[in-house]
Formats: structure tokens, C-alpha cells, sequence
């Protein structure tokens, strides 16, 4: 969005959304909330997490941070209301992010009263609620059977939990005081022996839930180890943990997962990784840069415009994007490729051309490749087929395969370099180290190439780490590699690819379960047995 019109849409006085962020997971986020951070000029926030919602943003937002000041000291409800009205001047659409819903957060209902007071426009836009979701996210119904009553407590300051009577207890604002939280909820009538959980990044696939006993609850949450702040969720309700678990069961719930792809590249892949309950990371193995000549590709794309082509065949989105860029700097755009035959590669770049505008005439309808391409490509027909000749733009290291089949088949083939595929720089060594350290529970392989290119640039992944590959040639490339591959997708797509991976974790997770045994990541294993060995 340009800056006149930004400006354009701003109001006279300037305006605060007061926004629930939810829980933690961005994912959580209100369809009105996303309209909001849309067309935000400023994005107020005070929990590093809530970054993630950014990319709902314009890039040109300004980001306000008012959880501590200068010193690293909290800032009061009364400061950050003052910051909040500070940012809402000169007519700029102000978004305050605030965890789980505003007006249950503990200084939501202040930072409003301060826009009232100032007179500055707001609006609240409900989120979902922290206390209820990390309860439903680690499995626990609030209300079931015979227990009918919850009650959701904030006790970040100084609660009397003499009030807390309901068969439910939900705790939200609890750190360091929870071994104090426990005895008094057992000074206030409460049996030591009562069900608890303490749940820290709630909604997050870095969510952990420790299971106790209000008599044994500070221990045992000190000797897991997990961090504050908590939800704590107190009462029988707690026992349907067990059946109830959804969320923390996901076969590669917690896996870090290396995806050697660029950001662009990785969406779906990373997409697919998540919903199965993976924390992808996505590290570029090669940089697209231009032909080191492009007379051949500019020739091609003046000859298109032309006319001088019956096809033009997409092997990969990256070539699309090298010949919408081309036209671009021709002061062209989709409309050069009128009168064209367009063919795709797979549903990928057919996805991209149709973001474009240009629905492809001719897309595999079995394997995803250049040979399934080749398998549904019509024979030149000197009657139906006025032209004879197909332009195929693609990269410096693709292979002939589809040249050599058009031919035969009797087109004249201007197989030209769009683009060229290099290796990327080297990872930050804090992301090396964790490769070769088997920190990484698995890497997802979509070619060969990432294989090469990610050993060379960051070294080969320790043994522990599974690997998973797109298919026979990258499994291949992988053992030649000294690689062990673990999982093989069963098709060459990266769904299919996500899919067997989550299909490798859940086998793993049953065989760790049926076997008696806790069930830990590989990375977590690799720990494991290292401080065995280092004890012997």
C-alpha cells in the first residue's frame, strides 16, 4: 500500500484497535483482527511472541514495545495507556496487541480508559481467551460430567483464592509464586491429593504440561523444568487429560524439522509441517540469480510477444517468475502471453499461473514432473498446429528430459536459461552447530541439489536426525552422502512428503509407548544418551 493512500485512509483523529491476540499461537487470530494489523501505521505490543502477527502487517509498520521501559523495569497499565494514545496522534491507525482477549487481559480495560480519557476512537476486537484455550489445548474440559462450574482467575496480583470455589480452577499470571498459588488454594479447603496442571507456552508447538497434585505440583514443575509464565488448571477435569490429549499428541508435535528450502520455496512444506505439530526452519541452500547471458531469454521473450511460439511450457514457478519479470520490464504483463498455449509442470506453478491470470492449458494429470508432462503433451500436428515450436524457459542445472521428449514428438524446442540456481551462503554457525550436533529432530529433502548444497554450505546432519526424502533421486543423492534416509515420500510432492514424515512420527510415538518407554524427540534421545554415556 503506497503512502498517499495509507494516508488517505487514515481518519482525522487517529484511532486505537484494542486487539486479542490470543493465547500465543498466531493461527488463533479473529478474521477482524487480521483486518485490523491490515491497515495498521503502528502495531503496539509487550510480549515478544506477539511478533509473529506481523505478517498480517504492511512492512511499513512501526512496531511500539511498552512491556518494559529503557531499564528493563515493567511498565505500569497507567504508562502503557499513555504510550498507546502517544501513538494514535496525527491521524495513524493504531493496533494494540494484547494476550488472549483485551478486556480479561490484566491492563487492557486501563489502556482503553486512557483512549477514553484523551478522547481518541477505539474499538475492541474480542480474541480468544488464554485461560480457556490452553485448557482446551492441553486436553482438559472445563465442564464435563458432573462438574459444571469454572471459574477463570487472574493472579498476577494479590488474589484471595479463598473465592475460588468452583469444581474448576483456571490460573492465568502465574510465575514464581506457584508453590505459594498451591498451598493456599489447600489452606482455603483444597486436598493436597486434587489434580493439577501447569501448562507453559500454551497453544504453541513448544506447549509442555506437567501433571500433579497440589501437594506435589512446585516440585514436580521444578524438576521438569519448564518455564513461566503458567496456566494452571486445578480440580478433577484434569483426569480427562489422558483421553482428551489432542494437541501434544500430534505425531511430530515439538519437532524441529530443517526444511533446506528459500522462504518462498518452503510455504507449503512448512504449512504441512505445522498442522502435523513441527516447528520448521527454513534454511536457503541455493540463491536464483539471473542467466549470466540474457540475450537468449530476452530473444525468447520478444519472439513470444511476437507470436512465434504455438507453447510455452513452466517447469517451475522460478522460471514463471523470470518471465513475468521480463515482461515487467517490457511494460507488459499476462496479456503477452494471449493466443499462447500454457503449460505447467505441476500444480504448483499451474497454482502460480493462475495467480496471475493465465489459466494453463495443459497440466500432468498423473506424476508431477517433466515426465508426466511429456506423458499428456499432444504430438505436433502439422494441421491442427499452425506453429510448430514450444519455448521452455528454465534453469541452468535443469535437465533435458523435456526438451529431448518434445522433440521426438516433433516440436522445435527453443530450450532457453532463465534463470540460474547457485548455492546460498553458509547458515549462521549458531544453525550449523545445531545440524551437526543433531539438535534438528528430522530434515525434509525436496531434491537433490538441497542435499548437496546444504552439506556443502553447513556440513552433513548428525546420525540421530531422520531424514526424509521427496524421492528415489534424492534419496540417492543422500546415500551418497553417507546419509541414512528414514522416510521416503511416497509421490514427489511436498505434501506427500509432510505426510510421510507425520506418518514416521506417529509409528515412533506408538512403538515409544507400546514399548513402555517416554516419548522423546530424536534430538531429546540424542541428550539422553549422551549423559548416559558421560555417567558410565
Amino acid at each position: 500500500m503506497t503512502t498517499s493512500r495509507r494516508a488517505h485512509e487514515r481518519t482525522e483523529e487517529g484511532g486505537v484497535a484494542f486487539v486479542g491476540a490470543g493465547p500465543g499461537d498466531p493461527g488463533l487470530l479473529t478474521v477482524r483482527a487480521v483486518e485490523a494489523l491490515e491497515r495498521a501505521d503502528v502495531v503496539v505490543i509487550d510480549e515478544t511472541a506477539h511478533r509473529a502477527a506481523l505478517a498480517h502487517a504492511p512492512e511499513s509498520v512501526d512496531v511500539i514495545e511498552v512491556g518494559v521501559d529503557d531499564e528493563g523495569v515493567t511498565l505500569t497499565a497507567a504508562a502503557r495507556g499513555r504510550r498507546v494514545v502517544q501513538s494514535a496522534k496525527d491521524g495513524r491507525h493504531v493496533v494494540r496487541l494484547l494476550g488472549g482477549d483485551p478486556f480479561t487481559h490484566s491492563t487492557g480495560a486501563d489502556e482503553a480508559l486512557a483512549c477514553a480519557k484523551a478522547g481518541v476512537p477505539f474499538e475492541v476486537i474480542a480474541g480468544v481467551p488464554t485461560g480457556t484455550s490452553v485448557a482446551t489445548h492441553a486436553g482438559i474440559p472445563l465442564v464435563a460430567g458432573r462438574r459444571r462450574s469454572a471459574q477463570l482467575m487472574d493472579v498476577a496480583g494479590k488474589i484471595d483464592l479463598r473465592s475460588a470455589a468452583a469444581d474448576t480452577l483456571v490460573l492465568t499470571g502465574v510465575t514464581e509464586q506457584l508453590a505459594h498459588v498451591a498451598e493456599a488454594l489447600v489452606d482455603a479447603g483444597r486436598v493436597p491429593s486434587t489434580p493439577v496442571a501447569v501448562v507453559a507456552s500454551g497453544s504453541t508447538v513448544e506447549q509442555q504440561t506437567v501433571v500433579s497434585t497440589l501437594g506435589e505440583v512446585a516440585v514436580d514443575t521444578r524438576t521438569a523444568k519448564i518455564e513461566p509464565p503458567y496456566v494452571v488448571i486445578v480440580g478433577d477435569a484434569v483426569e480427562h487429560r489422558d483421553a482428551l490429549s489432542w494437541f501434544e499428541t500430534k505425531p511430530l508435535f515439538g519437532w524441529r524439522v530443517l526444511v533446506p528450502r528459500t522462504k518462498e520455496q518452503a510455504g507449503a512444506l512448512s504449512a504441512s509441517l505445522r498442522r502435523s505439530g513441527a516447528v520448521p526452519e527454513e534454511v536457503p541452500t541455493i540463491s536464483v540469480e539471473p542467466p549470466r547471458n540474457p540475450q537468449q531469454i530476452d530473444k525468447a521473450v520478444r519472439g513470444m510477444v511476437e507470436g512465434r511460439y504455438e507453447w510455452i511450457a513452466f517447469t517451475s514457478v522460478n522460471a514463471l517468475r523470470a518471465v513475468k519479470e521480463k515482461l515487467t520490464a517490457y511494460g507488459l504483463d499476462a496479456r503477452a502471453l494471449s493466443g499462447l498455449k500454457v503449460a505447467a509442470v505441476g500444480e504448483k506453478t499451474a497454482d502460480a499461473l493462475r495467480a496471475w491470470g493465465i489459466e494453463p492449458d495443459l497440466v500432468p494429470s498423473g506424476e508431477q514432473s517433466a515426465v508426466g508432462l511429456l506423458a499428456d503433451w499432444p504430438p505436433y500436428d502439422e494441421v491442427l498446429d499452425p506453429i510448430n515450436r514450444v519455448f521452455l524457459p528454465r534453469a541452468d542445472i535443469a535437465t533435458e528430459t523435456l526438451a529431448a521428449g518434445l522433440i521426438e514428438m516433433g516440436w522445435e524446442v527453443d530450450d532457453v536459461t532463465a534463470y540460474r540456481t547457485v548455492r546460498a551462503a553458509p547458515p549462521p554457525a549458531e544453525t550449523r552447530d545445531a545440524i551437526k550436533t543433531g539438535k534438528f529432530d528430522a530434515v525434509a529433502f525436496t531434491s537433490s541439489s538441497t542435499v548437496r548444497n546444504l552439506v556443502g554450505i553447513a556440513g552433513k546432519p548428525h546420525a540421530t536426525t531422520v531424514v526424509a526424502c521427496i524421492g528415489p533421486a534424492t534419496a540417492k543423492t543422500a546415500e551418497e552422502h553417507g546419509l541414512r534416509v528414514d522416510v521416503l515420500a511416497p509421490e514427489p510432492s511436498v505434501e506427500a512428503l509432510a505426510d510421510a514424515l507425520a506418518q514416521f512420527g506417529a509409528s515412533r510415538r506408538l512403538a515409544m509407548i507400546e514399548a513402555g518407554e517416554p516419548v522423546l524427540r530424536p534430538s531429546q534421545r540424542r541428550r539422553t544418551t549422551a549423559r548416559r554415556k558421560s555417567a558410565q
